[in-house]
């Protein structure tokens, strides 16, 4: 299992390094990785060298996202087949991903590693991305060119999706620090660990991705209340905030103050949020049941344009909206499940007797798939596949418990 364990944290890593795995090629690698991976989990299958086989809860619902998808490209029921098998095939290598996940990192000693090692890349994105930003040319990694625009933000085309990352690892940090996960001489290294990425995010001045982080800070205060015990940490929770609020007014809090006070988007503006929106809505309106087909949206949404600029809409800026024009009543029903279920687990989970590390991770999970349920109210992220595979993994972390023994 150690090869899958690597295989997983490299194909992260790569996802997010590679502007998000937008582009094709990007694409192609994290899908035959997903596969290389299954098989090779099988391999041990066949050899008896593992355990039961594990799901966790969120598994189900996504996976009939996925049958849905099959049916609409077999059927078929797409209206453009070649695009729905592309988005099908991304959508297959979340599921194998999160699957995979489920049969590797099983027991408390790998999850607290999967969380050094989220925590890490969070602070590594975020220190890039600072950089870039205070040395910027405009060039993705200072060479890259731009062809189709955008406001580049560390490995990301667009800051937003910068934002949409540090809103799944930031909480991870957060909710482990005020729990008091980590040993008391590792608190200075986590909190830097935390800070930065808050920072960063803030930098960024991502108005989705800021009030999306607000829900999420008013999210954990929330949770850690529900707990009956854990208000005697929140000072380490508040200094962490301070320590990232001092760091971003270091840095140039001029900066992003003034992105704020722009009266329009240089990306979109909400008027065209807006009209999308409707856009899908009308979709919907015509495809109820089975929906246009996953993927389909740049070819489907010029015939329900409600405010024409010219531009080509490959996403509506609602992950939800565009779900349910895509999958129609099929799809929305599984969404909600995924939704309920996420939450059910993850509050039930709030009262585990795991280790403190442990419970950490997960509220930081049921937090960080939180606020980007509520950026993607605006927002595109997952469709971004660097952030929605890394949503689906917390989603299955958040619903699931590790073994009691470390025989993996």
């Amino acid at each position: 299992m150690t090869v899958l364990r690597i295989g997983i944290c490299v194909l992260v890593v790569f996802a997010v390094a590679t502007f998000g795995a937008v582009e094709p090629w990007a694409v192609f690698v994290l899908e035959l990785g997903a596969s290389a991976l299954f098989l090779w989990w099988a391999v041990l299958v066949a050899r008896h060298k593992t355990s039961e086989i594990a799901f966790s809860p969120v598994f189900w619902p996504l996976l009939g996202i996925v049958i849905v998808g099959l049916l609409q490209y077999f059927v078929p029921l797409s209206v453009y087949p070649y695009l729905t098998k592309l988005e099908l095939m991304r959508w297959a290598a979340y599921v194998l991903l999160l699957f995979l996940w489920a049969q590797s990192f099983q027991t408390p000693r790998q999850w607290a590693e999967f969380l050094w090692f989220l925590v890490c890349l969070g602070f590594v994105v975020a220190v890039f991305g600072i950089l870039q930003d205070l040395t910027s040319n405009g060039k993705l990694y200072w060479f890259r060119e731009l062809r189709y625009g955008g406001f580049p933000y560390g490995p990301y085309v667009n800051r937003n999706h910068f934002a949409g990352l540090m809103e799944l690892v930031i909480p991870l940090g957060l909710a482990t620090l005020a729990i008091q996960g980590v040993r008391r001489q590792q608190l200075p290294l986590f909190a830097l660990l935390t800070a930065l990425p808050i920072g960063a995010l803030f930098l960024s001045a991502s108005r989705g991705g800021v009030v999306a982080f607000g829900c999420e800070v008013a999210a954990l205060i929330i949770l850690l209340v529900m707990r009956h015990g854990e208000k005697r940490h929140l000072w380490m929770f508040l200094a962490v905030l301070a320590l990232a609020g001092g760091l971003v007014a270091w840095l140039g809090i001029g900066q992003v103050v003034s992105r704020f006070r722009e009266v329009r988007n240089p990306e979109v503006t909400e008027s065209q949020r807006i009209s999308m929106m409707r856009g899908a809505i009308h979709i919907f309106e015509a495809y109820p049941w089975t929906g246009t087909g996953l993927g389909t949206t740049i070819s489907v949404y010029p015939r329900f344009e409600t405010q024409y600029d010219g531009k080509t809409v490959d996403h509506v800026h609602n992950d939800h909206l565009e779900l349910l024009a895509e999958t129609g009543v099929a799809g929305g029903i599984c969404w909600i499940v995924f939704i309920l279920m996420l939450a059910g687990y993850s509050i039930r989970n709030l009262y585990s007797r795991n280790p403190p590390l442990i419970q950490g991770l997960q509220i930081g999970a049921l937090v960080g798939c939180f606020g980007l349920l509520i950026h993607g109210l605006v927002d595109f992220n997952l469709h971004i596949p660097s952030n929605a595979l890394l949503f689906f993994l917390l989603a299955g972390i958040a619903c699931t418990h590790p073994a009691n023994d470390d025989a993996n």
